[in-house]
């Protein structure tokens, strides 16, 4: 077994839970919204194809699964395989002035010789993941303003 990586980020978004709830949902629209999220494929109702690239020259290709759809806790979480294998999961809670999101991930890496230099390589990329998370948020943030 590999190293297990662990992320948590943490905004708020000014705007209704519901409305957070149905951007995270809607994961095929990624890419319209979050620029590190190159594409995604919907391959079945819960099944998904993506590709993603944050400031390293490395593009990720993942499988998503989808685990939990649950609107009422305003939890969603996907499986990941392909070149991380774990989840991440999005968790939505009113607070704030608007919508309180909590990013989860714990993924191990697949790729091989990824997986021979994170150890070495870990602060630049827990600072690209760090990166691609603010524009996440930046990204949800803009797209919401506009609904």
């Amino acid at each position: 077994m590999g190293r297990l990586w662990r992320f948590r980020h943490r905004w708020v978004v000014p705007a209704p839970v519901a409305e957070v709830y149905a951007v995270c949902a809607a994961v095929e629209d990624y890419p319209t919204w979050w620029r590190e999220v190159r594409s995604v494929v919907r391959v079945s109702e819960d099944v998904g194809d993506a590709r993603v690239r944050s400031l390293l020259p490395i593009t990720l290709r993942l499988r998503l699964v989808r685990e939990v759809d649950d609107p009422a806790t305003g939890r969603l979480r996907v499986g990941l395989s392909g070149d991380l294998t774990g989840w991440a999961e999005f968790l939505l809670t009113p607070g704030g002035g608007g919508t309180e999101v909590v990013f989860r991930q714990e993924v191990e890496v697949t790729v091989p010789v990824l997986r021979r230099v994170a150890p070495v390589l870990a602060p630049l990329l827990r600072a690209n993941h760090s990166w691609m998370m603010r524009s996440c948020r930046h990204g949800m943030q803009r797209l919401l303003a506009d609904v």
